[in-house]
């Protein structure tokens, strides 16, 4: 009897290892070009959609796509309404204590993105001057953390927060803010997309790297994740993903 309730049990956990693979729930930014966005059809792309596309494709699973807020991710994350975070997200941040942090994937700066011929051109320019953010992004901590002595010179003392990068650029294009505080791929993009309508100051405001959170006790649904993950950066899908949304790629740091 105790053997026959032995097997029931292994097969149980068998079934429902199985059963957590069959659909892969990752959690983005569904507003954050170039890494993840809804296109024109209302489908939705980007870098890492398309990695993620790609991994689940090598692990036999069903990729489903969970727009969450983004300053609530780790709340998504820990309900168990997504598996990962997976969108540009700054790792640096994040406590490895409390989560499993993957490989970092991509290196990042925190840049200042101003329209052109604004007159600023320095991190001191920016004194007494309207400076957005992404509520909750990485550029937001920052501003609220190393950088707070930078963001007391604002107007305001602090950086006005906007639920995303779009209302950011429209408020900018407005001329209701004078800069945004930015992840350079985003402000990238969006030069790409407006020419030389903006431009980013040389001086970045931090430096850091991009990967995927997962919660704690799922360390080996990460290692599976990075197993195809890698095989993607050996057969060359990494890069030619980034040179497809326009990624430097120097900063795709497994490809060094």
């Amino acid at each position: 009897m105790k053997k026959m309730m032995a097997i029931a049990l292994v097969l149980m956990m068998v079934f429902c290892s199985a059963a957590y693979a069959e659909t892969f729930k990752m959690g983005i930014d569904a507003e954050y070009p170039p890494y993840s966005y809804m296109d024109e059809n209302g489908d939705y792309t980007g870098y890492d959609v398309e990695m993620a596309t790609a991994v689940c494709g090598i692990l036999g699973w069903d990729l489903e796509i969970v727009p969450i807020n983004w300053d609530t991710k780790l709340i998504a994350l820990d309900s168990g309404e997504i598996d990962c975070i997976w969108s540009g997200l700054t790792i640096d941040v994040l406590d490895p204590e409390a989560y499993s942090i993957s490989m970092a994937y991509a290196d990042n700066s925190q840049m200042i993105l101003v329209k052109s011929g604004s007159g600023i051109e320095s991190l001191a320019d920016l004194a007494g001057k309207v400076v957005g953010v992404q509520l909750g992004t990485s550029a937001d901590l920052l501003l609220q953390g190393d950088q707070a002595a930078l963001a007391a010179t604002f107007d305001g003392g602090e950086p006005v927060r906007f639920e995303n990068y779009n209302v950011c650029f429209t408020e900018l294009a407005a001329g209701s803010i004078d800069a945004i505080a930015i992840d350079y791929p985003v402000a990238a993009a969006k030069i790409q997309q407006y020419g030389d309508d903006y431009k980013m100051l040389d001086e970045s405001i931090a430096s850091e790297e991009y990967g995927i959170c997962f919660r704690k006790g799922d360390a080996e649904m990460m290692q599976q994740v990075e197993d195809a993950f890698m095989k993607l950066v050996e057969d060359g899908t990494y890069l030619s993903l980034a040179e497809k949304y326009g990624l430097d790629a120097a900063s795709m740091c497994l490809a060094k």
